[in-house]
């Protein structure tokens, strides 16, 4: 299966997280520039965003976000990654996972990937729906030390889901 993964990244950490599971899954990794250009190559997508102000997508995605919304996926499995800060954004924690998910989730998509929300700390997110986050949320600023294993263990969870 053939991997792709789209990310927006201001500051590195979106990237850095993106690279590290793309290296654990074999996935090509890209910024979100080239999503229009080779979306179509992939089996498999993992979108990846920062959230900034009060819960917005990481401003690289903003161009793309219509053309997310036009597209029909054809059932391909569909992962997110949100990167956020729980402490100073405890009330839009990794929203901007929700707002790429708003775009696509209607558009014939097998979403997978959804994770616990035990061990985080914030009073709200849009990116939980029954209890789980809708993709992997990273928060490297607060949780610094639990991001690789966090990333890890989503991947291997992404490998199973897979199947």
């Amino acid at each position: 299966m053939k991997i792709g993964i789209f990310y927006g990244s201001t500051t590195g950490v979106t990237k850095r997280v993106a690279e590290r599971a793309g290296e654990l899954l074999g996935a090509d990794v890209m910024n979100v520039s080239e999503i229009e250009d080779k979306i179509d190559n992939y089996d498999m997508l993992i979108f990846a965003t920062s959230s900034w102000n009060r819960g917005d997508v990481q401003k690289s995605w903003e161009g793309h976000l219509k053309f997310l919304g036009s597209r029909d996926f054809g059932g391909k499995k569909v992962a997110l990654i949100g990167v956020g800060d729980q402490e100073f954004f405890g009330k839009t924690f990794v929203d901007g996972m929700c707002v790429l998910y708003t775009y696509i989730k209607y558009n014939n998509i097998n979403l997978i990937g959804k994770t616990s929300t035990e061990g985080y700390e914030f009073e709200e997110s849009r990116s939980v729906e029954k209890g789980k986050f809708i993709g992997l949320a990273i928060d490297d600023k607060n949780q610094k030390e639990l991001t690789e294993e966090r990333i890890v263990n989503w991947v291997n969870q992404l490998k199973e889901e897979m199947k």
